[in-house]
């Protein structure tokens, strides 16, 4: 094919002095270009205005990114949120109506993190939202008083589950990966399957149970994604899953030509 595949990336809403501004982390669509193979677009998290349809008509992939914000609880019908818990509303408006459209219509999905938790919750699971308070798990979170370059780094074992997504694209049974995050999955939605876990036996990723390439990681593989094998692993099998999608999409555009 001529043309790099469309994959949207997802954005957050921020306030930066008197205006609201949609933006994404470098990190992500500088994997999305780099590690996938493909050009990223990142979507306006524009709720309603958007028709999940007519975006998932132009696109190849979906890449749903972490965040600082978690998702309102309201939406997994858990409790209210800790006082001072950062959300984004504007993007639940938009991630979860189109995570359910995009695992209906066969487009390929990539969750990271909060988009780990999206994938879950939209499809009718439910998070823990303070993981480190429960009682079973260890804290996940990173240390916020080092570098940047330490909280990435590598700090647990993960054990993938045989059978599944994650072996396919030839990662070894147990890899070191990184943490970042304060909530995790409580109830697994029903249409996923448990592709990893933690030591603590916390889900580190999810997988569709059949169909299309339907993927999502608690971690960060986007952080420095060509210097670690794994990571880049799951990036080139989501750029050949939109590939694939890209070239039946031109396919069906040429018949109907």
């Amino acid at each position: 094919m001529s043309r790099l595949p469309l994959i949207g990336v997802t954005s957050c809403t921020k306030q930066i002095g008197d205006h609201a501004y949609h933006i994404s982390g470098d990190k992500y669509v500088r994997a999305v270009a780099v590690a996938a193979g493909g050009l990223p677009l990142i979507l306006p998290s524009l709720g309603p205005l958007l028709d999940p349809s007519e975006i998932l008509a132009s696109l190849d992939g979906l890449l749903f990114t972490g965040s600082p914000s978690n998702v309102e609880p309201y939406h997994y019908s858990g409790p209210a949120s800790a006082p001072g818990t950062a959300h984004d509303p504007a993007r639940d408006s938009t991630t979860l109506p189109l995570i359910r459209d995009a695992v209906a219509a066969g487009v390929p999905v990539l969750g990271i993190c909060r988009g780990f938790q999206e994938l879950n919750v939209a499809l009718g699971g439910s998070l823990h939202q303070r993981v480190h308070e429960t009682g079973t798990f260890m804290d996940h979170r990173e240390p916020d008083n080092e570098p940047v370059e330490v909280q990435y780094a590598p700090s647990h074992p993960m054990h993938i589950q045989p059978g599944g997504l994650l072996e396919s694209f030839g990662l070894p049974a147990e890899i070191a990966v990184n943490s970042i995050h304060g909530q995790g999955i409580e109830r697994l939605a029903p249409p996923l399957r448990v592709e990893a876990t933690a030591p603590d036996g916390l889900i580190e990723a999810v997988s569709l149970q059949g169909g299309a390439f339907v993927l999502g990681v608690q971690w960060h593989p986007e952080w420095q994604v060509t210097d670690n094998p794994h990571y880049l692993a799951i990036f080139q099998a989501f750029g050949d899953a939109c590939r694939k999608r890209a070239r039946q999409r031109d396919a069906d555009a040429s018949k109907n030509a």
